[in-house]
């Protein structure tokens, strides 16, 4: 498929936007899907989802690398969860070949109002770590809730890095800064898994994908040395900024 160049240098900015969004906190997909999908709406949907995936990928990955050079994650959680993540995203993204992802959109917009309350209800939420649970726990944790949020991921997408967020942040105790670091790792798993569907069935726009991947590369260095630099308290904040423009999104799309 031919994209017009003035078409790829807009989605290319679009995408270092969403490295930089992602980095931080999650949500790169709240600016990066919904682009490509006003930009090229004559693209089959499966092939804008997987050309995603390649531009998010690498902006991922990257931030994960950077992330573990400055911090001292669990690496074995992480690991743990992005497994169980990879395997969650793959099954989603293999039935997102075939059936209309918007049917899960009103579940996700209660979810996420639920976390925004909770989230502005709790002050303190996330700004240091007081971890709650065991090792046994927090894997289990890990294991279960890698897996919803990467079927989650595979078969829709946005929200996903938000949605690690909150759950290392919420259940396992993590700082917001700790959380985002380790949803790198976990959101580099669901990304590659869901991307190696998609292009078995050929369902990526690879020159695109390319060039997006570069963008997106380039904002989320950006974004990461931001977040490091700033600490806990302004990622709980580009937190709450993220979750509530998910919700107005995912509204606007039930609503409509």
């Amino acid at each position: 498929m031919e994209v017009a160049l003035q078409d790829a240098l807009l989605l290319c900015l679009f995408a270092l936007l969403a490295g930089a969004l992602d980095a931080v906190v999650g949500g790169g997909g709240l600016v990066q899907l919904p682009a490509l999908l006003v930009v090229l709406p004559q693209a089959p949907v499966a092939a804008l989802l997987g050309t995603n995936k390649l531009a998010s990928v690498v902006g991922t990955a990257s931030a994960a690398i950077t992330y573990n050079r400055r911090i001292a994650v669990d690496r074995r959680t992480a690991l743990v969860m992005a497994v169980a993540a990879f395997a969650g995203s793959g099954a989603g993204a293999l039935l997102a070949t075939s059936v209309d992802g918007d049917v899960l959109k009103p579940v996700v917009l209660v979810a996420l109002v639920a976390v925004l309350a909770y989230t502005l209800r709790t002050p303190t939420l996330g700004e240091v770590e007081r971890l709650r649970l065991g090792a046994g726990h927090q894997r289990a944790v890990a294991v279960l809730g890698g897996a919803g949020i990467g079927f989650y991921d595979g078969l829709v997408g946005p929200g996903t890095g938000s949605f690690l967020v909150f759950l290392l942040v919420g259940a396992v105790g993590l700082s917001f800064l700790h959380a985002s670091a380790t949803a790198k790792v976990v959101n580099t798993a669901t990304n590659l898994s869901a991307l190696a569907l998609f292009a078995a069935g050929g369902h990526v726009l690879w020159a695109l994908g390319t060039a997006m991947a570069l963008a997106n590369l380039l904002g989320s260095q950006l974004g990461t040395r931001l977040a490091l630099r700033r600490g806990s308290a302004w990622v709980r904040r580009v937190f709450l900024v993220v979750v509530s423009a998910l919700v107005l999104r995912l509204a606007w799309d039930v609503l409509a």
